[in-house]
């Protein structure tokens, strides 16, 4: 009597290959997203080492509630108001020692730009878009000043400027001649933005 074959055998030599030739399509195809994030500077952790004084007249305070308003400086503000506004403290100049201000001299508002501080501060149930919101328009205003410096000085923005600077592709020769150009418009209008604790009530 004939013996009965065995059941047919599958030939799985091939399935690593498949697996593996599969893996490698969806690691070439597939996107990952990355959040974008709010550039900011964080303080140093080392605690200056004399107490720092800062006048009341050199804040510039920006308090959003829960409901998406702005108080500005004690006032009531609409949100198109408000770069304006910061932009106007920011290039204040009441000592008198800013050469490229082109402020009132308010002696109630600030001294200097190296000296104007914006401190920002939002209620926990504030909408993120009315944050990020201002958080433009303060940043709008630094950017403004800073650009129409560049402009006079270097006949360009500076925004393209810091651009072209940071950008890993440009030649090295490029970014050094732009290195000294980028510092010295940040220091005639440094970036100084506080932000507050976050108010609960």
């Amino acid at each position: 009597m004939p013996r009965r074959k065995g059941a047919p055998e599958v030939n799985a030599g091939s399935m690593a290959d498949i697996a593996f030739l599969l893996l490698i399509f969806f690691l070439v195809t597939t996107t990952i997203e990355t959040d974008a994030g709010l550039d900011r500077m964080l303080p140093p952790i080392e605690p200056p080492e004399q107490d720092v004084v800062i006048k009341q007249k050199n804040i510039f305070t920006v308090n959003i509630n829960r409901n998406g308003q702005l108080l500005v400086e004690d006032n009531l503000m609409e949100m198109k108001d408000l770069r304006k506004a910061a932009t106007a403290f920011l290039e204040n100049g009441a000592d008198g020692s800013c050469t490229y201000c082109k402020g009132k001299k308010d002696p109630s508002s600030s001294d200097n730009p190296s000296k104007a501080i914006i401190s920002l501060k939002n209620d926990r149930e504030t909408k993120y878009s009315t944050y990020i919101t201002v958080q433009n328009e303060l940043v709008g205003a630094y950017n403004d000043l800073r650009n129409r410096e560049a402009q006079r000085l270097y006949g360009r923005d500076f925004t393209k400027m810091e651009a072209e600077y940071l950008n890993p592709e440009t030649p090295s020769s490029v970014r050094d001649d732009l290195k000294d150009k980028v510092k010295r418009i940040q220091d005639m209008f440094p970036q100084k933005l506080s932000e507050a604790e976050t108010s609960t009530d």
